[in-house]
């Protein structure tokens, strides 16, 4: 991932090998669960597109058009009437619909600095930045201007989603000095942390019915992990090579681990019936940087692998109806670097 939601590197494939018939040109063969699929945007990096509560718009984050960091987009359904409505200062990261349509929520790092804060080092390996000038801010959809600062915590406030009930935010934040999961009622009041155990948790997505929280998680399990974890954590990095899916109630309580497979998953959203889970991995990929999409049972059985593009799948989120798939693809790029917003048809 690029941003945190900072991106794996980028792995280009210009021209596809296995698409399907010219009738859908962007599918790949054995991508059964998907028709009709398309292309929404058209050059840079735009990734985590989430719907509206109507689902007529889709708003996401991008680097495009001389930007030096992400900011804020929204856009039709259809790709058309796509503009900016962040502030374009600094960096931005993981926008979201409040209900009603007229209002989203954004992290953003404008307040400590208008200019794009400096990338990661990775002279340790590939990490992932929690910019301690992360806060979550609720912003005016109409022309963009913020409303009100929701967090003010030091250290890191980011990755912030609200449920499909229209009741709650759920977010991440390293303000206690950990990536923990804290959920906020829609004014930012009445803010409570959710997990407890040492590792990154984070990119916490509720369920439809808002009962469960799904998220991802690298929880270090042998002396030397824990003491490379504690090292970087100390910086704001963290090492996302291994990343696994854990679901537990709305209020913290009853957590259990969905994936086992030692590998990066991420991105995981509950399926509408409630009973399954997309998310994005490297699990079965020889390149660590070749990730699908996957759909899996909450009780960890009935893995189905759904995207079958050499290069990167992720960020999949359904409308409620469970007939509409949205995600972020390398796929059928026209120069290196990109990533674009596609959607589909959902046959299940």
């Amino acid at each position: 991932m690029r941003r945190i939601l900072i991106l794996f590197p980028v792995f280009t494939i210009l021209v596809g090998n296995c698409a399907s018939p010219n009738k859908d040109p962007y599918r790949f063969e054995g991508e059964k669960h998907l028709r009709n699929l398309r292309k929404l945007t058209h050059g840079g990096e735009n990734a985590e597109a989430y719907f509206s509560f109507d689902e007529t718009k889709l708003i996401f984050q991008a680097t495009r058009g001389g930007l030096g960091c992400d900011q804020i987009f929204v856009m039709n359904t259809d790709g058309s009437n796509v503009r900016m409505v962040s502030t374009g200062k600094g960096r931005t990261t993981c926008a979201y619909f409040l209900p009603g349509d007229t209002t989203f929520i954004y992290a953003s790092t404008h307040l400590a600095d208008e200019n794009c804060p400096e990338p990661p080092d990775y002279s340790r390996g590939y990490v992932w930045k929690l910019y301690d000038t992360y806060d979550i801010f609720l912003a005016r959809l109409s022309d963009g201007k913020i409303l009100k600062r929701l967090t003010d915590t030091p250290g890191y406030d980011a990755e912030a989603t609200v449920s499909p009930t229209g009741d709650k935010i759920v977010f991440t934040s390293m303000r206690d000095g950990d990536p923990e999961i804290y959920v906020m009622d829609l004014d930012g009041s009445n803010q409570r942390r959710l997990t407890y155990e040492k590792g990154y948790d984070g990119g916490p997505f509720f369920s439809w019915d808002g009962k469960k929280i799904v998220f991802r998680a690298s929880r270090p399990t042998t002396p030397e992990g824990l003491e490379d974890y504690e090292a970087l954590v100390k910086e704001g990095l963290v090492r996302p090579t291994v990343l696994e899916i854990y679901v537990m109630d709305a209020d913290g309580s009853n957590i259990r681990q969905v994936t086992h497979f030692g590998k990066a998953s991420f991105a995981p959203l509950f399926h509408p019936d409630g009973k399954r889970i997309i998310f994005s991995s490297n699990v079965y990929s020889k390149d660590p940087r070749n990730f699908d999409l996957y759909i899996i049972n909450i009780d960890g059985t009935g893995l189905e692998r759904i995207t079958y593009f050499e290069g990167f799948d992720g960020f999949p989120m359904f409308t409620r109806d469970g007939k509409h798939l949205v995600f972020a693809s390398n796929r059928f790029n026209s120069q290196e670097n990109e990533t674009n917003i596609f959607i589909a048809d959902w046959i299940d």
